[in-house]
């Protein structure tokens, strides 16, 4: 607290016409990496997303729409898809952009030692390969799928994937190994101070897609200050003084302090709901947890109303469904969620044969998400019904470590969005084998996903994501609680800021 007491002096003292030329946000943890959809978190993303675009990128609606691409054309049989650059666009060395890059970017993702985290979505471990892609001149880029796909564009568009971003050769070193991001996004990458800030520059040629006003990754992408500067600060009271003492222009802050934030007269709070999804995953290939009647017995000890309430300070409702419940698809099915019911609990560790085990639940506490909360509620809730539930508290990083090789038995932790309900069941789905993150392995429910991949009419897809939800409470590989609220407080003199699916955009933003 000391040593951000000093920046944030240092900050207040350079107020002036300078100071309104940089904003100040604050991250709640460092960034994982520079490499977009390597080695990464929702922090990584949400700032190098800044720096570069794929060809294609989400709106805020959640449709996926042409992002460095003017066009997308796709053939009859919906496995050449056509991508037609964007005239005029350029690299932040300055370098035109054209499909020699582009094909370099993709070849480059392909290559199992870059540990792009998509990888398996494109080389057939999670249904679709992506057999052929070739640049036949410097305007087109072209790929093949082995099989039709209705979510390959959505596919490419994910946020944890980098969005597919093409980066400009000169991103690697002359070995081949990683430099830092050369993009063709409003921002250039900066300075990066591990574990203590990151700095993007304005990129002063960048062109913007078209459209009159912001839309998600799409519409008008304008830079309106000439430095966006990234704090890392974990402890929540130390980013609230931050924001009161004007140092910090925006962060997004624990639902706890909305209310007292609301009461300054210097700060204002935007308020939204988006589809990060918060809850337990459970190892169901732990020797305890492998029993579908203890992970039965754990979802009905849960009274998932008085815990959403204590962890959102009553903002929050509940959701137990993978459907977020802005979705198109959140419909009576997906309402019904798990049933708190203890005396069940009970007689479900009975049936079991549950003798007092040790399960150890794996928590954080960075300050914007409900993790720790969450663990220390649910602890209490299981405890009540006879569960020898213990609390692990690690660092992030560890934490996420742990997640991606499957080395756990729970965890209390966040989904990132998935706009498209099929990929919203896609992420935490598939064999353990081949992806060790993944959560749930039923067969049945991995073929029902494959189907829904495949359809796009909504009368169609309704049903699928409906039996795809009730399968899920009766296996439980996951306890989902509540989706996230996006409460981001902010400066009054700073404006244009918008709330969207847990990402703090800064372009189109200014600082008078």
């Amino acid at each position: 607290m000391k040593r951000w007491t000093l920046i944030f002096a240092a900050l207040a003292a350079m107020a002036g016409p300078a100071a309104a030329q940089t904003i100040t946000a604050a991250l709640n943890q460092d960034i994982r990496s520079s490499d977009p959809g390597v080695n990464r978190d929702g922090n990584t993303d949400m700032v190098i997303l800044h720096v570069v675009e794929g060809l294609v990128g989400n709106s805020e609606g959640g449709g996926v729409g042409p992002l460095l691409a003017q066009k997308i054309d796709v053939s009859p049989d919906g496995r050449t898809y056509t991508f037609t650059l964007r005239r005029g666009v350029r690299f932040h060395n300055g370098a035109p952009l054209t499909s020699a890059e582009v094909l370099w970017s993709w070849n480059r993702y392909m290559n199992p030692k870059t540990e792009w985290r998509c990888l398996p979505n494109f080389d057939g471990r999670n249904g679709t390969k992506v057999v052929s892609a070739t640049a036949p001149d410097p305007a087109t880029f072209v790929m093949v799928l082995d099989k039709p796909n209705a979510m390959f564009l959505d596919q490419l568009a994910l946020t944890d994937c980098g969005g597919t971003s093409i980066l400009h050769p000169d991103s690697v070193k002359a070995d081949g190994s990683w430099d830092k991001p050369i993009g063709t996004g409003p921002f250039k990458f900066g300075e990066w101070k591990r574990g203590q800030s990151v700095s993007l520059l304005a990129f002063d040629d960048y062109v913007s897609p078209p459209g009159d006003k912001r839309d998600g990754f799409l519409g008008l992408k304008k830079p309106l200050v000439k430095e966006v500067r990234f704090l890392a600060i974990p402890d929540a009271a130390t980013v609230k003084a931050g924001l009161q003492s004007g140092a910090i222009d925006v962060s997004s802050v624990p639902e706890a302090e909305v209310k007292e934030l609301q009461a300054d007269p210097n700060l204002a709070v935007e308020l939204g709901t988006n589809p990060v999804r918060h809850g337990i995953i459970l190892q169901t290939r732990d020797p305890v947890l492998k029993n579908v009647k203890i992970r039965q017995a754990m979802a009905a000890a849960i009274d998932y109303q008085a815990l959403v309430d204590a962890v959102t300070e009553g903002i929050g409702k509940v959701n137990n469904s993978p459907v977020y419940r802005t979705s198109q698809y959140y419909g009576p099915v997906e309402q019904q969620g798990f049933t708190y019911d203890p005396e069940r609990a009970k007689a479900l560790l009975a049936e079991a044969g549950y003798k007092g085990e040790k399960i150890v639940l794996i928590a954080n506490k960075r300050s914007t998400v409900p993790s720790f909360n969450t663990a220390v509620i649910a602890q209490q809730m299981w405890q009540a019904v006879g569960l020898n539930v213990e609390i692990e508290v690690l660092d992030w990083a560890t934490q996420l470590d742990k997640y991606n090789t499957g080395a756990y038995m729970m965890e209390a932790t966040s989904y990132s969005p998935r706009f498209d309900v099929a990929l919203g069941f896609e992420q935490i789905s598939g064999p353990k084998d081949k992806q060790s993150r993944k959560v749930w392995e039923n067969p049945e429910a991995l073929a029902l996903i494959d189907k829904a991949m495949q359809t796009t009419d909504p009368k169609d897809r309704q049903p699928i994501f409906d039996q795809l939800h009730r399968m899920l409470l009766e296996d439980v590989p996951v306890i989902f609680t509540h989706n996230d609220n996006d409460c981001l407080a902010h400066n009054k003199r700073v404006t244009g800021l918008k709330p969207w699916a847990s990402n703090l955009i800064l372009w189109g933003v200014a600082k008078s």
